[in-house]
């Protein structure tokens, strides 16, 4: 009932920037929460940053000062805007998005994953 489309991955150097959106189409009647996620080989999946319906934020540590993360609500679509890019933060980055279905059921849907590479 949920679509989610990432868009934005891809290679770029170090000190690089890049911007990932993903996009929710479907039965929505609202939603919530949409975060973003990375798993890097040899890792565990873990958070990036997330965005409540309300505006509040979390970052993960490794990545405050230089990820953003917004949300349009009238597109339904979750942005990370990736600045001073580091070896590092390179990984398979998901969004989440959890909200509420027309027909009142809740929902907990995950992107298809959008490799971003940070190496010269």
């Amino acid at each position: 009932q949920v679509q989610l489309v990432e868009s934005g991955g891809g290679l770029v150097q170090p000190g690089g920037s890049l911007r990932l959106s993903c996009a929710a189409s479907g039965s929505i009647f609202k939603i919530y929460y949409m975060g973003w996620y990375r798993q890097a080989p040899g890792n565990e999946r873990e958070l990036v940053a997330a965005i409540a319906s309300g505006g509040t934020t979390n970052y993960a540590a490794s990545v405050k000062g230089r990820f953003t993360i917004s949300r349009d609500n009238a597109k339904n679509t979750v942005y990370l805007q990736m600045n001073s890019l580091k070896p590092e933060d390179t990984a398979v980055y998901y969004c989440n998005i959890r909200g509420v279905l027309r027909d009142t059921r809740n929902f907990d849907f995950w992107g298809q994953g959008t490799q971003v590479t940070v190496s010269s």
